[in-house]
C-alpha cells in the first residue's frame, strides 16, 4: 500500500523557518516527480514547489528565494525548507508523488500537514 507521510508542520512566528518531510513508501520513489501543495481556508489547493526525478525544481512566485524544495532517493523522502515565513503561507501542505505510465497519470496524495504563521 502506497503512503506519503508528511511531517514538520506547527506553528511558527512571522520570520521564522519550518522543514517539512515527505517520507513514501511502497512506490519506486526516484522514478516520480514529487510536489508540494497547499491550502489554505478557503481557497483552493496551490502547487508550492515541484522536483522532478532528475532534479529539475520549480516554484510558485510567492515562495520563490523563500523555499527550497529537495529530495534524497535513498530515504524515498522530499523535503521542503521554509523560510521567512509570513501569514499568508499558513495553510495545509500536503506532498504528491506523480508520474505517467502507459500514457496514464499515477499519482498518490499525502494526509497533509498544518503549517500556522503567527505571533
Amino acid at each position: 500500500q502506497v503512503q506519503l507521510v508528511e511531517s514538520g508542520g506547527g506553528l511558527v512566528q512571522p520570520g521564522g523557518s519550518l522543514r517539512l518531510s515527505c517520507a513514501a513508501s511502497a512506490i519506486t520513489f526516484s522514478r516520480y516527480d514529487m510536489g508540494w501543495y497547499r491550502q489554505a481556508p478557503g481557497k483552493q489547493r496551490e502547487l508550492v514547489a515541484a522536483i522532478t526525478s532528475s532534479g529539475t525544481t520549480n516554484y510558485a512566485d510567492s515562495v520563490k528565494g523563500r523555499f527550497t524544495i529537495s529530495r534524497d532517493n535513498a530515504k524515498k523522502t522530499v523535503y521542503l525548507q521554509m523560510n521567512s515565513l509570513n501569514a499568508e503561507d499558513t495553510a495545509v501542505y500536503y506532498c504528491k508523488a506523480y508520474r505517467t505510465a502507459w500514457g496514464s497519470p499515477i499519482e498518490y496524495w499525502g494526509q497533509g500537514t498544518q503549517v500556522i504563521v503567527s505571533s
